[in-house]
């Protein structure tokens, strides 16, 4: 399978009541490439992103995930693909790294090697002073980190995300677009709807709808 695309779009298009809400949009992103979508808004980049988790049906034309056509009901795609595109279900009774150690568990099994996953996560992040926390006790920005954690503790071939730098400073957005940029590296795809300049700057290209 070396040379099939992580994931890729053929004409994908999404018309609802005579609205176009994704344009005809053809592109693809190889094992370890990090592309940013870019766009006004509306002009459909959450929409491709939903259509890649199976959430948003196409009108016409297809995506696909390691040359298969989605379907979140097969395993190796659920597998496959990790996503910050709607909010990510939170428990206000468990801490910070209980949480993220929780998903780190359900997908690499509890052991020594899957709490260091997550308390190297959570450091990455800059979190570690605050992982004795509750949800309910972070500001915004620190909830933002706490979703991208729970995001990318998970194993996957792809990273969906939908403005990850949403309610972050300056200095925390240059945080999370080394952080991409390395996981790139390692093999992970990645395609990020956004509008910063400096996730843009960080990425490999640029998928441009509207």
């Amino acid at each position: 399978m070396s040379g099939v695309p992580a994931i890729a779009a053929e004409d994908a298009t999404v018309v609802l009541d005579d609205t176009v809400l994704l344009a005809p949009t053809t592109f693809e992103v190889m094992p370890g490439e990090f592309r940013c979508l870019t766009g006004s808004n509306g002009s459909g980049k959450t929409t491709l992103l939903r259509a890649f988790l199976g959430s948003r049906r196409l009108t016409d034309g297809a995506v696909l995930v390691r040359g298969e056509t989605v379907d979140m009901g097969r395993p190796r795609h659920r597998r496959s693909v990790a996503s910050l595109v709607d909010p990510v279900p939170v428990a206000r009774d468990m801490t910070l790294h209980e949480q993220v150690a929780l998903v780190a568990a359900s997908w690499y099994g509890n052991t020594a090697t899957t709490a260091e996953r997550a308390e190297e996560v959570v450091g990455r992040l800059g979190l570690t002073a605050l992982a004795g926390r509750f949800p309910s006790q972070l500001s915004s920005g620190q909830l933002q980190l706490f979703n991208l954690a729970l995001t990318l503790v998970r194993p996957a071939d792809v990273v969906l995300l939908d403005e990850p730098e949403r309610h972050l400073d300056t200095d925390r957005v240059d945080l999370v677009a080394t952080l991409l940029a390395e996981r790139a590296e390692q093999g992970t795809a990645f395609l990020v709807a956004t509008h910063e300049p400096v996730m843009v700057d960080a990425c490999d290209g640029v998928v441009e709808l509207g």
